[in-house]
């Protein structure tokens, strides 16, 4: 029988969902792409979930998409290839477009589409194991996915370092650089990405979802008319009971 490419659990109000291809590190795979897909969607429609957490099986989080199978642009696979690159973008937009707080417990590598996964989550628990990076060019490879989305999570310099340079990065100089949130020992890291997600499962739900969608709105904004628009929710929001 085969093995499922992701694990789901619900702990109370928390659905932890777990990479699960660890002979591969659990890189990410159009099985495992649609995996998380759904199972994010399917929390986001589960009125008794509050927070999602993502975690890797084995030795690592995500070492990134994995190559093993044939790139080359053909005309017999091009169809394939645009396909798997909408897939994956849709996953990274999914992130911040869900209503649910999404949060990253890391060890092991966490990789070129591995490390946007990481850091496109709303939170980062990363244990001391833990290495971020983009390796695309040395591995002969354009890095555009990761770049467009690196652009957005990080700062400019920082991010064109990883990205020219492809040296990983430790949950230390991460952690410095507000990548990311909590930096534990070995082992810790699913725990402390509970307390961290049980914490926020006290709150309003409603107040908690709306709060996530104000951020990421006013990210994308200029600083006055993000205040415009969040005065404007919060007028909303007054109305709710």
């Amino acid at each position: 029988m085969e093995e499922e490419v992701l694990l789901t659990e619900t702990r109370g109000a928390v659905r932890l969902l777990t990479l699960n291809r660890p002979k591969k590190l659990n890189a990410l795979d159009a099985a495992l792409l649609k995996a998380l897909t759904d199972a994010l969607l399917a929390a986001q429609n589960d009125e008794s979930v509050s927070v999602v957490i993502i975690a890797g099986a084995g030795r690592a989080f995500c070492p990134g998409m994995d190559t093993s199978a044939p790139r080359l642009l053909t005309a017999e696979n091009r169809k394939h290839l645009v396909r798997k690159a909408d897939e994956s973008v849709g996953l990274f937009k999914l992130l911040a477009r869900l209503e649910k707080p999404v949060i990253a417990s890391v060890h092991g590598y966490a990789l070129g589409a591995g490390c946007n996964l990481a850091l496109g989550c709303d939170l980062v628990v990363a244990a001391e194991s833990a290495r971020f990076g983009f390796p695309e060019l040395r591995a002969g490879l354009t890095a555009s996915t990761v770049a467009a989305h690196a652009a957005h999570v990080m700062g400019r310099k920082i991010a064109l370092e990883l990205l020219m340079l492809c040296d990983n990065i430790t949950p230390q100089r991460a952690y410095e650089l507000g990548l990311v949130n909590r930096l534990v020992p070995d082992g810790q890291q699913l725990e402390t990405a509970m307390a961290m997600a049980e914490t926020i499962a006290k709150w309003n739900p409603e107040f908690v979802g709306q709060t996530k969608r104000t951020f990421y709105r006013a990210a994308s904004l200029d600083f006055e008319h993000a205040l415009d628009m969040a005065s404007d929710i919060s007028v909303l929001m007054a109305r709710l009971p």
